[in-house]
């Protein structure tokens, strides 16, 4: 079993999903209540009008997908930027991330239109 002075099986200290104080029995866990940040970018930020938002989706709310049409209920100006779902990207963490990747309290969901070279 690890020590009090052993990193292993802690969480960082600066992850953005909190954890718990050093008196708690469960040590170091994730907070469940934390919110998750969505970034939009582009014409996306246009039609939702904002660039940032922090929310609190149901716990039910697991996957990008889920994630979407939950976001799209939200309000019309959310609905109309997932119109067309095929042209809108998505990373988790700064991660390339598709509509079945997880999300979890505390992560930066940022959505954007594909980026093409030339």
């Amino acid at each position: 079993m690890a020590g009090p002075d052993d990193p292993r099986g802690m969480t960082d200290p600066a992850d953005p999903r909190g954890v718990a104080g050093p008196g708690d029995p469960l040590g170091n866990v994730a907070d469940e209540r934390a919110p998750l940040t969505v970034l939009w970018f582009a014409w996306l930020r246009e039609r939702t009008g904002t660039a940032e938002e922090r929310v609190s989706p149901p716990a039910d709310i697991a996957t990008v997908g889920a994630l979407i049409d939950w976001l799209s209920a939200r309000s019309p100006r959310h609905a109309a930027a997932f119109q067309n779902r095929r042209t809108v990207r998505c990373a988790v963490n700064q991660d390339f991330a598709d509509p079945t990747t997880p999300v979890r309290p505390g992560d930066e969901v940022a959505f954007f239109p594909p980026v093409t070279g030339g």
